[in-house]
């Protein structure tokens, strides 16, 4: 089986708060790993991330031991940035042995090609994230931030999604939102599944012989696509049940 999933936001909250959301996450990934040869991280697992060369975000610990424990296990584990945890540096790879990609990632199983992408960027009238998105991935912007003391950088990450996502959250894209449109046009290109989150909207959309999914969130109604081998299905982890099936 290979599992999907996006948009936890681990440090969202109070610290009480967080603490229940990382409890239901972590059951996720005791409840997968029975029969999960592939986990695709699709962005935003935290709420913000930003590391040093000898330091990282304390809160994080256990969901970073259970990632081990897969990775151990035999589970490949392949996380792509979202625009939360985009100061991804080596730690995932060197500690965890958890490939980390900055773009999207294009990946064959069992005969179908899939299409990853964690979404941001890709609405229609959204050309000021696109910017900000440059600048704050650029050279430039990473040296500078890592001259900061570890407690001010991480508070001002934790500050700097806090304000991102108000911003995504009020902002109209649109009754398709471009989202929509970009992934039928990678299913015109010769994708068989495409698969999303950002934009906090569990949903399937079937285009000729392809299918786009997006992940939703886990802030309110967590849910997670499987792939059987055969069948991309978009799942409730509340209910254990097909979307739309509760």
């Amino acid at each position: 089986m290979i599992y999907f999933v996006s948009d936890v936001h681990l440090g969202l909250g109070k610290r009480e708060e967080e603490i229940k959301r990382e409890n239901k996450f972590l059951n996720f990934l005791d409840f997968i790993k029975k029969d999960c040869e592939i986990l695709y991280l699709v962005g935003d697992i935290f709420d913000y991330w930003f590391e040093y060369d000898t330091v990282i975000p304390k809160y994080f610990y256990r969901t970073l031991a259970k990632l081990y424990e897969l990775s151990e296990r035999g589970i490949k584990v392949e996380f792509i940035m979202g625009n939360h945890d985009f100061g991804l540096r080596s730690f995932f790879p060197e500690e965890l042995n958890i490939t980390v990609y900055r773009d999207d990632i294009i990946r064959n199983h069992n005969g179908k090609q899939f299409y990853i992408s964690h979404g941001d960027g890709k609405a229609l009238n959204d050309l000021g994230y696109k910017i900000l998105k440059k600048i704050l991935r650029a050279n430039l912007s990473m040296k500078l931030f890592l001259k900061l003391h570890p407690d001010w950088g991480i508070n001002l990450a934790k500050g700097s999604s806090h304000k991102s996502r108000n911003y995504t959250g009020k902002k109209n894209y649109g009754s398709d939102e471009g989202m929509n449109q970009f992934a039928k046009d990678r299913i015109d290109e010769g994708n068989d599944f495409v698969i999303m989150g950002h934009r906090h909207l569990a949903s399937e959309l079937n285009h000729k012989d392809g299918k786009y999914i997006n992940l939703g969130e886990w802030i309110k109604n967590p849910h997670y696509a499987v792939f059987d081998g055969v069948n991309l299905i978009l799942k409730d982890f509340n209910y254990g049940s097909n979307y739309g099936n509760k």
